[in-house]
């Protein structure tokens, strides 16, 4: 039995999620002076961002705007413009004004120089809590009831709320669901009419048939050097070998593609080169020593400069390694070069680091949906992708600030403010 209350009389926008983009939406909303309450399903706020803090917080990235909006590919529609009003340098200026400073890393990304997300969040929650916008955390949402209220589950019962003047829902993808976004809203919006893109794990890495040979020998191991191809792409980096697959930050690089391949194809062959800083020519003439009396694996380690992982690879099945004795250097060379790697699947989404699928761009006006009256949505619950290096929270952070000053000038705020 749930009772309708009025969260606060003076309450002008409710927020629902309490991470980067509800967050920054409501830092919009109360500096124009509009009363703010903000509904967070965890204990605490912001759990999946400071997730991210554990491996030095990639705020966004340093290079050209038009290069960046390009890695947003068939979803930037939905987030440029947005991007455009508030930039990755606008970004930079804001966490300086809490009080953390950034800089630009060696290959173009953007950290805090505490290299911790914890930091900022402090002083986020502080300023927020100096601008008037209460939190209620430990609320669930659960929808609308048939008189238009909204409610949650909470820790004292269901509890239901009139309906603000405007209602901002940021409620995240699917990933990560032990952190708090797990999709669950998808039913409610669906069933109000909201045309959604089914979610589908982005950034993740890909089963692979492993023999039990190479899992007992290769799982939990880094393969590196390396570069992967696919689609016309290469990335040199690294990959992590796993019992069930392979992932890592090469992976991540290209699994988009990869993904969508192995939806129309039922796989996708990755090609990967175990000696990305030697030439093929090169390489061949090393292959070319006599082996003698030395086994397959040392003499590849030894003549051909592999790790003692990428031999144990090379002849793998799943890298189709059965014929691999019969090489001559040449094709042997060719083959380390050029090693088909068969991939069926993608890691299932809890294991991926985002995820693509949401709102529709057909589903929003702007950031407004057009099935519901006077709601709104940001951040990663729309339909967009992007890779890792700073793009997903610099799209969560900027949709924030959008959304809410489309609400702004639906109130006839003055958005200088």
């Amino acid at each position: 039995m749930t009772t309708a209350v009025s969260p606060f009389p003076s309450a002008d926008v409710c927020i629902i999620g309490a991470g980067p983009a509800g967050l920054m939406a409501a830092e919009t909303l109360a500096a124009a002076g509009l009363a703010v309450q903000l509904f967070e399903r965890k204990p605490v706020p912001a759990r999946k961002f400071l997730m991210a803090g554990r491996g030095g917080l990639n705020l966004t990235h340093s290079e050209p705007l038009e290069a960046f909006l390009a890695r947003y590919g068939s979803g930037r529609g939905l987030i440029e413009q947005a991007i455009r009003d508030f930039t990755p340098e606008a970004l930079r200026s804001w966490c300086a004004g809490l009080g953390e400073e950034t800089f630009i890393g060696s290959s173009g990304r953007v950290f805090p120089k505490s290299f911790k997300a914890s930091p900022l969040l402090r002083a986020w929650q502080a300023r927020l809590a100096g601008m008037g916008v209460t939190f209620r955390f430990s609320h669930h949402w659960q929808g609308w009831s048939a008189q238009g209220d909204i409610i949650f589950d909470t820790p004292e019962g269901s509890q239901a709320y009139t309906a603000p003047a405007a209602l901002l829902l940021a409620l995240g993808g699917a990933s990560w669901p032990r952190l708090g976004a797990d999709g669950t809203w998808q039913p409610l919006l669906a069933a109000r009419g909201v045309d959604i893109a089914p979610f589908r794990p982005a950034n993740c890495g890909f089963q692979v048939a492993w023999s039990p040979y190479f899992i007992e020998k290769a799982a939990g191991q880094p393969l590196k050097p390396l570069a992967l191809s696919f689609g016309g792409r290469r990335i040199e980096g690294e990959a992590m070998m796993t019992a069930q697959g392979i992932e890592g930050g090469g992976i991540y690089a290209l699994s988009a593609a990869l993904r969508d391949a192995i939806e129309t194809d039922g796989h996708a062959i990755l090609t990967l080169d175990l000696r990305p800083g030697l030439d093929l020519k090169t390489l061949a003439q090393k292959l070319g020593a006599p082996r003698s009396a030395k086994s397959l694996g040392t003499w590849l380690r030894s003549a051909g400069g592999l790790s003692p992982l990428a031999a144990t690879l090379l002849r793998e099945p799943a890298a189709q390694g059965d014929d691999l004795a019969t090489l001559v250097p040449q094709a042997l060379a060719l083959r380390i070069k050029t090693l088909p790697l068969r991939l069926e699947a993608p890691f299932a989404i809890d294991r991926a680091i985002s995820s693509a699928g949401g709102l529709r761009a057909a589903a929003l006006d702007g950031y407004r949906l057009r099935a519901i009256p006077n709601v709104y949505a940001a951040g990663e619950m729309l339909d967009w992708e992007a890779p890792t290096g700073g793009y997903l929270l610099q799209a969560s952070f900027a949709t924030g600030v959008a959304a809410a000053r489309q609400i702004l000038s639906a109130c006839g705020k003055n958005l200088a403010n």
